[in-house]
C-alpha cells in the first residue's frame, strides 16, 4: 500500500531515501571504526591474522566511503 498526498506524491520516497542516506552513512562510519581498530593493532596481532602493517596502511589509506 503506498500513501500519496493530495496531489498524489508518494510519501514512501523521502522515507525510503533518508534510510538509505542512514544505512550508507552507518555503513560508512562501521568502516572507519574498524579501520581505526586494525590500525591499532600490534604487529604480533597483525601477524597472527595474515596481515602487514604495509596492508593495513594500505587500507586505511582509502576513502571513508569504499
Amino acid at each position: 500500500m503506498t500513501t500519496t498526498t493530495a496531489n498524489g506524491a508518494s510519501l514512501l520516497r523521502p522515507t525510503r531515501t533518508l534510510f538509505r542516506a542512514f544505512r550508507f552513512l552507518s555503513r560508512c562510519y562501521n568502516r572507519y571504526q574498524q579501520r581505526l581498530d586494525l590500525s591499532e593493532l600490534s604487529d604480533e596481532a597483525l601477524d597472527d591474522i595474515g596481515l602487514t602493517r604495509r596492508d593495513v596502511t594500505r587500507e586505511c589509506s582509502q576513502p571513508f566511503w569504499r
